[in-house]
């Protein structure tokens, strides 16, 4: 039953890890529904954060319910993905479609993310 959980260490939960990925330059892609910035980090697992405003819909339930596709496609590949920061920022194109569509578009997504090394420390030398 474990393997089902979106386990703690793969959220991002505070504003300073959003703070880091967007001052510390991050990469962007996109896809019909959503787009999405990451960057390298040197933990051992791909970390999601989620943003969907109210720009997106007025309603709580239509954003909580883009919300839990985006946590549901990520738990399902976050054994193949690299070990990402990454920030998913839906649009509001995403409001109508259907909900196997959505995660179609995700998986898109997630396959776009090329296989990353972690950014060393900056001002070291390695030997």
């Amino acid at each position: 039953m474990e393997a089902q959980r979106f386990p703690r260490a793969a959220r991002m939960l505070v504003a300073r890890d959003f703070a880091q990925l967007r001052a510390l330059g991050s990469r962007r892609i996109a896809s019909r529904h959503f787009h999405a910035e990451y960057r390298p980090t040197d933990k051992t697992t791909a970390r999601l954060g989620l943003a969907v405003s109210r720009r997106v819909s007025k309603l709580a339930v239509e954003r909580n319910r883009l919300k839990r596709l985006v946590r549901e496609s990520f738990r399902r590949h976050i054994a193949q993905l690299p070990p990402v920061d990454i920030l998913v920022i839906a649009r509001s194109s995403a409001l109508p479609v259907d909900g196997s569509e959505l995660l179609a578009d995700l998986e898109a997504l997630w396959r776009r993310l090329p296989p990353l090394k972690p950014t060393s420390p900056t001002g070291t030398i390695a030997d």
